[in-house]
């Protein structure tokens, strides 16, 4: 098989890619992986394609139970690394499109180098935005990616693609079709002239690539990629293809078997979750989903001490106000004195509605030796900047009390009192990339 030259001065990645176990059938069972969800935004849209959000229930690329900032994602991570240390690979797979989310792609793969050497590093991406981030991402010894690409005849992907985005210009048809495989062909050249292992992921569709896909491999494979996974459509609920039928075992095999004469191929693929987590084929549990709920409404672990709680409360016994329509909130404090081990402390008013993003970072100031907010619901431009300044925001409903207790040991808020993430800060109908994008 064809391969390109590596390129002279550049770090070659060395990490093994027998310990992968979505590169290496023999390490599945051995190995795991843990996905950072911190990508939550698309720069396509696949015909095939539905995100979903606060799900346990499916088992697909774009699905996920939250989003994580980019330094929640790390104390998550090393919070999950320690109670299972046959994790040895990180990935970013969305549940959009790393490259569509780039300041967050970069920061939480910067940090997780800094935090663990050791770790196999690899991304998802659909590669229309990866090509700036190339060489930082050879520097921090990314060693595996995944691109998908469904189709080098543009009168192909001009059926699998509803738009493409470059930056904030919307292309449709072959326009589209034609930038996105520009992009493509240009990353994997430039990421096997930087030694990385890439892997390529086709979609089976029927009736629109099927009878295309041993071009694709004849294509990447002379590329040099080093394995292809060809994975057959699953029609979602709310996608463009979602009245296409799946394709069969024989097409299926059919399309492995030949596309295998130019590339080795993946078998053992379990179509994985953005938040995935564990051993590949390892359901997504109940505790891992409040783990990772609980480290979404946690500020990062760094800064002084903070003693106290604040409470967005009418009458002092129940959390039952949205963090923007509270006039004033009731601070608590650890005691010795009480039987529960906190106690009221005082009342602080909220700065004033109406004051736009500073009205937030005010509210960051006066709730600036609180460890936490609790409250029925919060925005996410509110959200972020309290987390970035140390402060965690919690949602439920319900008693003061419960909320307090899960604060002060480190615990994650009863899940009868939890107020679940169910959307996308991309907007309503958002379907982002779904099965198989990035």
């Amino acid at each position: 098989m064809p391969t390109c030259e590596t390129i002279p001065g550049i770090p070659v990645p060395t990490f093994d890619s027998s310990k992968h176990p979505c590169f290496s059938k023999e390490a599945h069972g051995k190995f795991g992986r843990i996905h950072l969800p911190v990508a939550p935004r698309c720069n396509i849209q696949c015909n095939f394609c539905n995100r979903k959000y606060d799900c346990m229930n499916e088992s697909r690329p774009g699905v996920t139970s939250t989003v994580l900032a980019p330094r929640q994602a790390v104390d998550y991570l090393a919070n999950v690394v320690g109670k299972r240390p046959e994790i040895v690979v990180m990935g970013i797979a969305g549940p959009g499109d790393p490259f569509a989310n780039p300041e967050e792609t970069m920061e939480t793969l910067r940090l997780t180098r800094d935090r663990f050497p050791e770790m196999i590093l690899c991304l998802a991406s659909n590669g229309l935005g990866i090509g700036p981030h190339i060489d930082e991402l050879a520097t921090m010894n990314v060693s595996h990616v995944t691109i998908t690409l469904n189709a080098i005849d543009t009168k192909i992907g001009s059926k699998i693609y509803s738009w493409v985005r470059d930056h904030k210009m919307p292309l449709r048809g072959e326009a589209a079709a034609e930038l996105l495989l520009e992009r493509q062909l240009d990353a994997i050249k430039r990421m096997k002239a930087h030694g990385m292992t890439v892997k390529i992921n086709t979609i089976i569709i029927p009736g629109v690539n099927d009878e295309h896909i041993p071009e694709v491999a004849k294509a990447v494979a002379d590329l040099g990629v080093d394995i292809m996974n060809c994975m057959a459509l699953v029609p979602v609920k709310g996608a463009i293809f979602e009245d296409l039928p799946a394709p069969d075992g024989l097409m299926t095999s059919r399309a492995r078997l030949i596309a295998g004469q130019h590339v080795p191929q993946m078998t053992h693929c379990a179509r994985c979750r953005a938040d995935a987590v564990g051993l590949i084929n390892e359901p997504m549990t109940t505790e891992q989903m409040d783990t990772l709920n609980h480290f979404a409404s946690t500020a990062p672990s760094e800064g002084a001490p903070r003693p106290c709680v604040a409470v967005a409360t009418l009458e002092g016994a129940l959390v039952n106000q949205h963090l923007g329509e509270a006039a004033r909130f009731v601070i608590y404090e650890q005691s010795t004195e009480t039987a529960s081990g906190y106690k009221f402390k005082e009342i602080r008013r909220a700065p004033e509605q109406g004051g736009g993003a500073g009205r937030w970072q005010e509210m960051a100031n006066t709730l600036k030796d609180c460890r936490a907010v609790l409250v029925t619901t919060a925005g996410p431009s509110p959200t972020a900047v309290l987390n970035k300044n140390g402060l965690r925001v919690v949602e439920m409903e319900g008693l003061i009390e419960e909320g307090l207790r899960a604060i002060y040991t480190n615990q994650p808020v009863p899940r009868a009192l939890q107020r679940r993430f169910t959307g996308c800060s991309s907007g309503a109908g958002c379907k982002g990339t779904g099965t198989g994008c990035g």
